[in-house]
Order: C-alpha cells, then sequence, then structure tokens
C-alpha cells in the first residue's frame, strides 16, 4: 500500500500517550462532525510499545504531593476503570508507606484525596501501622521506623503491554492508522509546522503531536526550543540557565520466585507496595551497612513479568550528552547492575521476612530505562509553534492514561484546566510544582 503522504493529524509516537491520543482523537472528531480517524497517522521508529510504556511496571497510583498530579491522576484511573479487562488493569490498590519526616506530606495527600472523592485510609502511629500491615496484608511485615501508611483503594497495576494494544485496536477500528518503522529526522515548520521528514518521505500535516517519552529532548531541539531555560523557583528567585532536559536512569528487577510467593493474608493479590524510609538498610547478605541515608523502593507479584517486580529511586544522569538509542534492554549503559540487585532485595527483606534470603533468586536478566525530566521533574503538556502539541511525561507517563482523553479536546479547542498546571511557561513564571520529602523525584 502506497504511503499517503498527508494527514490533518500526525502523532510521534506509538506508546501511552501516542496511542491514547490518537483513539480520544478519532472520537472527538467523530462526535463534532469534524472528520474521523482517517484524518490520523501514528507513526513511530520501531514498533508499538518498544519505547518507556513497553517496559513500564505499570503501576497506578494517586500519591502525589502536587494538587495538580493528583487531580490528573484521579482522572487517568477512570479512564483505566472505564475498561479495566480490556486494559490489564488489576485495581488492587496501593500503599505508601511512610516515616515521619514524610508524615505531614502524605497526610496532606490523604485530606486532598477525601476532598476529590479518591477513596484511602490513612493509619498513623508506628504501633498502629505494623499491626494494620500485619493484620490486614502480610503477618511476616517488619519494616522499622514507618509512621504513617497511605493505603488507597482504587489505583494498583495493568499489564504494561496489553493496555497499549488494547488502545491501539480501538484507534483502528476507527479508522486511525499506525506506521511502524518509520524515523522522524526533522521537523518542517515555517512559524508553525507542516510535516516532519522521515526515512519514508516527507509526511504532510495540519498538526503534529508528539508524544515520544524518553525522546522528548530529540523533538524539542528539532523544535528550535532552548536547551536550558531561566527557572523561577517556589522562592522567588531566578536561576537563568538551567537544562530543560535532564535524564534519569531507572532501577527496576524482578525476583525469580512464584507471584503466589507475594500474595497477601487472603491469598489474593495484594496492594502495590511502596515503602519510603530512613531506617538504616542492612545488607541481606552479610549484615553490612547500605545506606544509612533516604531510600526507597517499590514492588508487586506480577504473573507478566513472572515474579516480584519493583524498583528504586532512579539514578540522575549527570552527563549532558545521553545515548538514549538504543533503549531499554538493548542500551550498553543504562542498565541495572548487581548492586541493585543487593540493594533492592535487602529491601525487600527489610520489609518482609519472607524475603530474607532471597537474594539469589533475582533474575539476571537485562532491565533498565531512561527517563527525560522536566525543570521540575513534571510534565510539560503545551502547544509550540502554534500547532505542534508537546506530551512530555517526565516519567510520570503510564498510568497517565486519560492525559489523550484532555490533549484531545484540547486540540479541538477546548481547553482543559487539568492540564494548565503544566504548561511550558510555569518555569520562567515561577509556577513551580512543589517538592514532597519523598527519595524519588516523581513523588
Amino acid at each position: 500500500m502506497a504511503l499517503q503522504t498527508y494527514y490533518k493529524y500526525i502523532i510521534i509516537g506509538a506508546g501511552m500517550h501516542g496511542l491514547s491520543t490518537a483513539y480520544h482523537l478519532s472520537i472527538e472528531l467523530k462526535l463534532r462532525g469534524r472528520g474521523s480517524g482517517k484524518d490520523i497517522l501514528v507513526i513511530d521508529k520501531t514498533a508499538i510499545g518498544a519505547g518507556a510504556s513497553g517496559i513500564a511496571c505499570g503501576v497506578i497510583r494517586n500519591n502525589y504531593y502536587q494538587p495538580a498530579m493528583q487531580e490528573l491522576i484521579e482522572h487517568s484511573v477512570r479512564v483505566w476503570e472505564e475498561d479495566a479487562e480490556g486494559y490489564g488493569y488489576l485495581p488492587v490498590g496501593y500503599m505508601q508507606i511512610s516515616p515521619e519526616i514524610m508524615h505531614k506530606d502524605v497526610n496532606e495527600i490523604y485530606e486532598r484525596q477525601k476532598d476529590i472523592g479518591y477513596e484511602s485510609e490513612f493509619v498513623e502511629g508506628e504501633k498502629d501501622c505494623l499491626d494494620y500491615m500485619r493484620q490486614n496484608i502480610f503477618d511476616d511485615w517488619q519494616a522499622e521506623n514507618v509512621t504513617s501508611i497511605l493505603h488507597e483503594k482504587r489505583g494498583g497495576y495493568a499489564h504494561n503491554t496489553r493496555a497499549l494494544y488494547r488502545l491501539a485496536d480501538k484507534a483502528e477500528a476507527e479508522g486511525v492508522r499506525i506506521l511502524t518503522g518509520v524515523k522522524v529526522v526533522g521537523i518542517v515548520s515555517n512559524g508553525n509546522v507542516s510535516g516532519v521528514e522521515t526515512t519514508k518521505g516527507t509526511l504532510k500535516c495540519d498538526y503534529l503531536i508528539v508524544g515520544a517519552g524518553p525522546w522528548a529532548n530529540v523533538f524539542w531541539e528539532m523544535l528550535g526550543m532552548p536547551g536550558s531555560v531561566p527557572v523561577k523557583g517556589l522562592d522567588g528567585k531566578v536561576h537563568p540557565d538551567i537544562r530543560m532536559w535532564t535524564y534519569w536512569s531507572l532501577q527496576e528487577g524482578t525476583l525469580g520466585v512464584q507471584p503466589t510467593y507475594g500474595m497477601a493474608n487472603n491469598g489474593k493479590m495484594p496492594p502495590v507496595i511502596h515503602v519510603d524510609s530512613d531506617a538504616p538498610l542492612y545488607s541481606s547478605e552479610d549484615k553490612s551497612l547500605i545506606t544509612d541515608e533516604m531510600w526507597g523502593i517499590y514492588y508487586k507479584p506480577d504473573f507478566h513479568f513472572k515474579g516480584i517486580q519493583g524498583g528504586s529511586a532512579p539514578n540522575r544522569v549527570e552527563n549532558k550528552e545521553v545515548n538514549v538509542d538504543p533503549y531499554g534492554i538493548d542500551s550498553p549503559d543504562f542498565i541495572v547492575g548487581p548492586e541493585f540487585a543487593h540493594t533492592w532485595t535487602s529491601a525487600l527483606a527489610h520489609c518482609q521476612k519472607r524475603y530474607e534470603d532471597k537474594y539469589g533468586r533475582y533474575k539476571k536478566e537485562p532491565s533498565g530505562g531512561l527517563g527525560a525530566f522536566s525543570p521540575d521533574n513534571f510534565p510539560v503538556f503545551d502547544v509550540l509553534k502554534g500547532n505542534c502539541y508537546l506530551i512530555a511525561d517526565s516519567s510520570h507517563g503510564y498510568k497517565m492514561i486519560g492525559v489523550g482523553k484532555l490533549v484531545a479536546k484540547e486540540i479541538m479547542g477546548e481547553k482543559q484546566e487539568l492540564l494548565k498546571p503544566f504548561r511550558y511557561s510555569r518555569f520562567e513564571e515561577g509556577d513551580l510544582l512543589p517538592e514532597s520529602n519523598s527519595p524519588f523525584p516523581w513523588s
């Protein structure tokens, strides 16, 4: 079939944001009588889910210190719930388990969840937290220094590729064309964007949507946007030359036991567990001190990953020039190693007795990925060059299945309040999203 060289809408990236936008935009066009899915082309240089979405652990949580993020995630959870089975969404819940230094922050998160109708339970006090975990979740729970637990009853996690293919099927059923193996090498722009240059030739469009995840910086440069920006801090001080995009190396892996090994007291799937801790972390192998600084992990039984899958806080990549390609497990530079395996399995043992002798069961298989982070570590959702919508998720992306639905409405001219806090202008204007006391840059 000959490649059509003009589409009203071209979307770069066949991951969560690109596919969600394609599907929801096709619906909006039809509802408004302004076209159909046949007006939309999705292109990806590799394949559906070949980037960050395809290796995501799939956690879906509302645990954010930033009110804007909480409201946006509540919207996305509702989208997950619309087709839970199709998306492979498992609403098992989520638990933020924290030390005293985070108590106030997490309590604020809980209060806002009540305000937006997001069902959760908040447990306070070291003894009550220990009793809650042992009686309701894991009878072998033993983590120290826990003084608060936020138990989100919604959320959980999803099968990382099933959701993508479900979105692709829905989009194609509406007439959207998804074309893989097409790499964008340039953006045609004389003021507004008029098309993209690809390895298959020039494709013209009226509107361009970029949902490229870790490759956000690549398209940022193609659009002629600045590599560094002035950022006005929350204290009012202007920092004149801050890198727009920095990279963090994701730290995730899988413990090679049967997923049923991680079940809750009732024999069913437990909530996703996230622990931040200021307790000293000791090796489960030789009892040596690993760290006496704040650390954090998350984990869950996962039948797709065939074990207990999870991770820890990412590592910031300090060098300015970062090779995003080859990506994921094919990268020679950003694969997690034995240090992560040792730390993560020791943290599992710190939390639950059943993991005390399981370091040797860690799966020694390639795992890793990169995230492109903005100056305040949160997404940028905005129109650039008049007709190019940038969806740059700052590594928050997979759980945000609902962003594409909101972007589709904005492209139709209907501004969305949920996306307003994520405009590019916030850096210069000082409207940054606030930071929490978590060791994770995305909390």
